[in-house]
């Protein structure tokens, strides 16, 4: 306690700590109640007191609940399920930093009681995962917002990792922004570079020195492709990777056994056919041929490209190229040999 407060608080003092201390499982009773207000707060009141502040606050629409052991909070927003959820998501976001992290996991804390603070412990510390260390995440999203706001051109630096495992300036950018969107548990920025001619999708932790400039955007819907808005089901679908070429229909064979794994990743929209064999099927999708080739190479034990006939060369000569490289002898390239 650090003073003595005046009585006339003591109504929110008791929703704070029946907010701290109580929910089902753990009620308060009246007399736990005053021990609480007088030794935190330095405020007496007789527990009649205490009963007619509880009606208040449930008139207010509080949701106390009741019960013969005393009293506690029913409903705090978020069950303390979804706050596990929510901290689980911060905790596996790569682009969100370690020191932001622990901020957000304390505040989401905050949302519920003691006793879901002291389950938390046993998460994994945020140190141990893999993070991004650029700080200027949550200001370039401030920045964006304001951009989008009032439609004007964003100019930044765009980095890339090198091989000291540190962001590097790969490029500037002036674009015109529309969305940020999460996908594949990465934030991306989606705008229109006049200089690429075309919608770009940029990755947020990798954007630095960002500033709002007085130029106007360019329209979204006098984009090519976008005169109806932004398609959210198109973008996840036809590109995986975030590539931005002009999506093709492909069609290939695949095992029965990947079956999950493709509507993970191009969605349950997807047209899937017999073969005549019960362990493979042909499925049809609409999807970036660069993204396509890489998601391939990785099921290429799994999955046979059918057309169209240049998507086919393209993963033939990846395919070769790839075969030389294991033809060589081991080391070629340091100079050692087994």
């Amino acid at each position: 306690m650090q003073g003595y407060e005046p009585k006339k608080l003591a109504l929110i003092r008791i929703w704070q700590i029946l907010k701290e201390h109580s929910d089902y499982n753990h009620p308060m009773t009246q007399g736990d109640i005053a021990r609480h207000l007088k030794n935190d707060y330095g405020i007496e009141i007789e527990r009649k007191a205490i009963s007619r502040n509880i009606s208040l606050l449930n008139a207010a629409g509080a949701e106390i609940e009741s019960k013969k052991d005393g009293s506690y909070i029913d409903y705090r927003g978020f069950e303390d399920s979804e706050l596990h959820m929510l901290i689980d998501g911060v905790l596996s976001s790569k682009y969100i930093t370690a020191k932001h992290s622990k901020d957000l996991i304390e505040r989401l804390c905050g949302l519920s009681n003691k006793y879901f603070k002291s389950s938390v412990k046993h998460v994994y510390s945020v140190n141990e995962w893999s993070k991004t260390d650029n700080q200027a995440l949550f200001l370039n999203i401030e920045l964006i917002d304001n951009a989008i706001e009032n439609c004007r051109q964003l100019h930044y630096d765009y980095n890339k990792y090198g091989t000291d495992k540190k962001l590097h300036k790969s490029s500037q950018q002036y674009v015109s922004p529309y969305q940020m969107i999460l996908h594949n548990q990465r934030y991306y920025l989606m705008a229109y570079s006049e200089y690429w001619g075309n919608m770009v999708f940029h990755r947020l932790d990798h954007i630095t020195n960002m500033t709002v400039t007085d130029k106007i955007a360019i329209p979204l819907r006098s984009i090519k492709g976008y005169e109806n808005g932004i398609n959210y089901k198109e973008i996840s679908s036809t590109m995986p990777y975030m590539y931005t070429d002009k999506a093709d229909r492909i069609d290939f064979i695949a095992d029965i056994s990947i079956i999950d794994h493709i509507i993970d990743w191009f969605g349950i929209d997807v047209k899937i056919s017999n073969t005549g064999d019960e362990k493979k099927i042909m499925v049809s999708i609409k999807a970036s041929p660069n993204a396509m080739e890489y998601w391939a190479m990785q099921y290429i034990n799994h999955v046979e490209i059918v057309s169209p006939e240049y998507m086919r060369t393209r993963m033939k000569e990846a395919l070769e190229n790839g075969l030389r490289m294991y033809s060589t002898e081991t080391g070629s390239v340091t100079g050692k040999k087994d």
